[in-house]
């Protein structure tokens, strides 16, 4: 402890995140590549700056670094501090972090202090804060994977199981992709992989971890998003509900998701899967988008998309999987039955 700051672990900064704001002095670069989700940014140099002081302490010496930048921030420490301010608020108290919990936070920490602001460092830093959830997300959960076949609902039916009070992550939500070739089409930019696994602990940290989750099937990768190892590790070893109805209880749905975008993007998506599909199928696919039949289109693609997805079924041991064969594309009913399973499971989680 000194006369301007405080330091404190990873697990107290997030109790202490509930009631005073998050401030991280990187610069925004690092600050858009990954960063706690509460936090707001109040960069202590800019990407240009900061590779003005890291080449001077490479080339010369630490002494001449921090020189350079008292140099750069001098100018506009009145701005810094009337930043810290207002984001304290009038509890007068921040929480910063910078990469490692060293001189950028300890040196905004000293500027905010003359305002009488009361602030704490994450100790070690974002780089403290990334080990740490990445370790937590390899802890063992009580998954369930909510899988089927493609347009059974999936996402759908977990709304319907969290409106039912079951725990649910919706990693497609957070991966702003739904996952196929098709999956990009009416979302907002993905986040990098780095900040999804940030936004996954942030909702799994809120959880009961001694009560089972639900979470979508889904591969590696979600779109340009790629899963935890450790998460998705746990993911391989949970038991699958996997809710298999017949291709025309599934159309409809694939038809008012999908009918709404033009025939230059569902040609584009098609053709991102096309050495899959096959020359003919895929002519074919765009041929019926080209004429304004999407319900042709719609049963070719998901030709191979079954095909791949039963394949996938099959390489889980035998009892970590259960089918349910719904015959209805009602989300609240195929919750209801999803819930039911689970319930009927529940004592055996671990062995299902």
């Amino acid at each position: 402890m000194n006369n301007y700051f405080v330091k404190t672990g990873v697990k107290q900064f997030f109790e202490l995140s509930c009631s005073i704001p998050v401030i991280d002095v990187r610069s925004p670069s690092e600050y858009e590549k990954g960063h706690i989700p509460c936090a707001l940014n109040i960069p202590l140099f800019s990407d240009e700056e900061r590779a003005v002081v890291g080449t001077i302490y490479k080339q010369e010496n630490r002494i001449e670094a921090v020189i350079k930048g008292f140099d750069i921030v001098g100018p506009k420490m009145a701005t810094l501090l009337k930043e810290g301010i207002k984001k304290a608020g009038k509890n007068k108290k921040l929480l910063l972090h910078c990469w490692r919990g060293g001189n950028r936070s300890e040196s905004m920490a000293w500027l905010f202090s003359n305002a009488g602001i009361d602030c704490t460092l994450l100790e070690g830093g974002y780089k403290a804060y990334r080990n740490f959830i990445l370790s937590e997300l390899s802890k063992p959960l009580k998954l369930i994977v909510l899988g089927g076949l493609t347009g059974s609902g999936k996402t759908a039916i977990l709304n319907e199981l969290s409106a039912m009070g079951e725990q649910v992550i919706d990693l497609e939500g957070l991966a702003c992709h739904k996952g196929s070739a098709f999956g990009a089409l009416g979302q907002k930019q993905q986040p990098g992989s780095e900040q999804f696994a940030n936004l996954l602990y942030d909702k799994l940290r809120v959880l009961d971890n001694s009560k089972r989750i639900f979470v979508e099937d889904e591969s590696h990768n979600i779109g340009s998003v790629s899963l935890p190892q450790g998460f998705f590790q746990l993911m391989k070893d949970a038991g699958v509900i996997a809710i298999m109805p017949d291709i025309r209880t599934r159309i409809p749905r694939l038809l008012n998701e999908y009918g709404v975008f033009s025939a230059e993007q569902l040609i584009e998506s098609v053709n991102k899967i096309s050495k899959k599909l096959g020359g003919v199928n895929t002519m074919n696919a765009i041929n019926s988008i080209k004429n304004s039949r999407l319900e042709p289109a719609i049963e070719i693609i998901l030709g191979y998309y079954d095909k791949a997805y039963r394949y996938g079924l099959k390489q889980r041991p035998e009892n970590k999987v259960i089918y349910f064969d719904s015959h209805t594309d009602n989300p609240r009913v195929n919750a209801m039955g999803v819930k039911k399973i689970a319930e009927k499971k529940d004592d055996e989680i671990t062995a299902f």
